[in-house]
């Protein structure tokens, strides 16, 4: 239980301060509880604090984790929940779990419409606006619209006119012919207004409160102010809910410092009821990674295939459309681009999170180093240096080395190396080159010797990397090796000739520590791979290009990304990153004679 409440910790010190929900979780990974907060800190935070009634005492003692939503408003929080509480059914909800919903103005699609107020969606009836949290709003704005649009007020056509009429609040259809011009202007002004796109009514509304006040007529004054408040309440955007019914899985992404987060809202019934986060250390460009990735998760992963795939802009609709078997949009304006710009910001948060908890983390690893050094039998291993492999099919071939002095890194230590004597993928020789090559140079330049080396992989790796440092170099440093499981995450510590494993629980110091340096000499690697990639790539074609030097190359690489999508490209494409025709035709040119 102690481990759980340090993780928690650790989670409550990185949450956000805006707007969303959040879902608490118990030990079989169930959500109990699921709440709203306009500041997410604020709100999680005070569970675990401070004094409570029986029942969140109860709640508490059972939550060991929990997950959360930001959205754009405290609105969209209500109206979240609602969706998630009706999904989850959470047992320490009471309330919103016996399916009321919010309701709707409603324009009825009839030969002289009304103006109603309504729970439920009937798609082809009429036009929705909302779903509104505060009902008691609604209806007062529904009154306000009477009074300003003469829409029919009775349920049955009467065959004589009645009060309505004549208080001007009704054309009396029942007696007088009435244009669908008219009509059609009022729906038009009411649409205005509730989507906020018209402030009129507003305008006119202060203007008589103003006047009421200034005649001293304050009951009056007060009445127009709460009319005003409850417009306000109504005509505040949200994103969560629509009246759209269309089935949508809506994804937004974010790149930070070698890591990629993918974010998918599942939008059902025009409700946003869940979201699904990953993320990855990036091995390709983010696009590269995301065609990948949305593949894996309709094809591999076999999620549900909705009717509309909403994505970031930015990317090749035709390439996502040819591994995703549905339609795909990217939504340009209103509430669609909104919610993948929501879809986004929750991803920017998400590795947020994971870089500050990793800098906390960080803080308490110069513990994690002594715990390593007693669970393996050595000493304290002050110095550390890791190093991994990178390459694709033995293509451009590099290898990576890091640094932790006293359990953080050390940057100046970081050192790249480009393959040189190995042919073809072959981790191990790789691997004995590199560390040959970077103890000669300690060797001989007296650099300090570190306390413990990790290798990415296993015992093949190991002895490798022993044979190399014993009966090559003369040297006796530690060599352990770190293992993956099946998700690509660390796993196990390697240590010995034999390659014994060496226990150490998940949730310790010395375990976290390991996790960071391969998390960390994995991204070095890769980056630096991905970099060798992109230098030899454009190398190999366009340095022999008349007219094409480093500032054409380099607007190429920007415009294109890779040889190949260089080649697919027209002349004209190829010019418009910059190059005179001349110049786009030679490249066009030596692209084609080199396929």
């Amino acid at each position: 239980m102690k481990d759980v409440r340090s993780r928690i910790k650790q989670k409550l010190s990185v949450l956000p301060t805006e707007p969303g929900c959040y879902l608490m979780k118990d030990r079989q990974d169930q959500v109990i509880y699921v709440g709203k907060a306009k500041r997410l800190r604020n709100r999680v935070r005070s569970y675990f604090t401070g004094s409570h009634d029986t029942k969140t005492t109860r709640l508490v003692s059972e939550i060991v984790d929990f997950e959360y939503i930001v959205t754009s408003s405290e609105t969209e929080s209500l109206l979240l929940e609602l969706n998630l509480i009706k999904k989850y059914q959470p047992r320490y909800n009471i309330l919103l779990k016996d399916g009321k919903t919010y309701p709707f103005i409603k324009i009825t699609k009839e030969r002289h419409p009304k103006l109603i107020v309504t729970r439920t969606v009937r798609k082809g009836s009429g036009k929705y606006f909302g779903p509104y949290p505060n009902a008691y709003s609604a209806h007062e704005t529904k009154k306000l619209l009477d009074r300003i649009y003469p829409f029919r007020k009775c349920d049955k056509m009467p065959n004589r006119l009645c009060l309505y009429y004549h208080i001007g609040q009704c054309l009396g259809p029942c007696v007088y012919p009435v244009a669908n011009e008219e009509y059609e202007r009022m729906s038009r002004e009411i649409s205005d207004f509730l989507n906020g796109e018209d402030k009129t009514i507003l305008k006119h509304l202060e203007t008589r409160m103003l006047e009421a006040s200034e005649q001293m007529a304050f009951e009056q004054a007060k009445e127009y102010r709460d009319l005003i408040q409850h417009v306000q309440n109504l005509t505040n955007k949200q994103k969560v809910i629509s009246t759209d019914q269309t089935i949508r899985d809506v994804f937004g992404y974010s790149v930070d410092k070698g890591w990629m987060c993918i974010q998918v809202f599942f939008v059902r019934q025009g409700n946003l009821i869940e979201r699904e986060a990953t993320m990855f250390p990036l091995q390709q460009t983010p696009e590269e990674e995301f065609y990948t990735f949305i593949g894996q998760f309709y094809q591999v992963n076999q999620h549900f295939l909705p009717k509309e795939v909403h994505v970031p802009k930015g990317l090749d609709i035709d390439m996502i459309q040819s591994v995703v078997d549905t339609t795909i949009l990217t939504p340009q304006r209103g509430q669609k681009k909104q919610l993948v710009d929501l879809a986004n910001k929750n991803a920017r948060i998400s590795l947020e999170n994971k870089f500050e908890l990793i800098a906390r983390d960080e803080s308490r690893t110069i513990h994690a180093i002594d715990e390593l050094g007693e669970a393996m039998g050595i000493q304290t291993p002050i110095r550390i240096e890791a190093f991994d492999n990178s390459n694709i099919q033995g293509v451009d071939p590099v290898s990576a080395m890091i640094t932790f002095v006293d359990g953080k890194p050390d940057k100046k230590g970081y050192r790249k190396y480009k393959v040189k004597t190995v042919e073809g993928p072959d981790d191990y020789k790789t691997m004995r080159e590199v560390v040959r090559r970077r103890y000669t140079r300690v060797l001989s330049e007296g650099l300090p010797l570190p306390d413990l080396i990790i290798v990415d992989g296993g015992k093949g790796h190991m002895s490798g990397v022993i044979d190399v440092l014993e009966n090559e170099l003369g040297l006796d440093i530690p060599v352990a090796g770190l293992a993956k499981n099946d998700k690509h995450q660390t796993a196990e510590l390697l240590y010995g000739k034999e390659a014994n494993v060496i226990p150490l629980k998940k949730n310790s110091q010395a375990f976290y520590l390991l996790h960071r340096i391969q998390d960390e000499v994995h991204r070095f690697a890769i980056t630096f791979h991905r970099q060798t990639r992109r230098k030899t790539g454009l190398q190999s074609v366009l340095d022999e290009v008349e007219g094409i030097g480093p500032k054409r190359k380099a607007n190429l690489l920007q415009k294109f990304g890779s040889i190949k999508k260089m080649r697919e490209a027209t002349v004209e494409e190829i010019q418009a990153a910059g190059l005179p025709k001349q110049a786009a035709n030679n490249v066009y040119q030596a692209l084609h004679e080199s396929s």
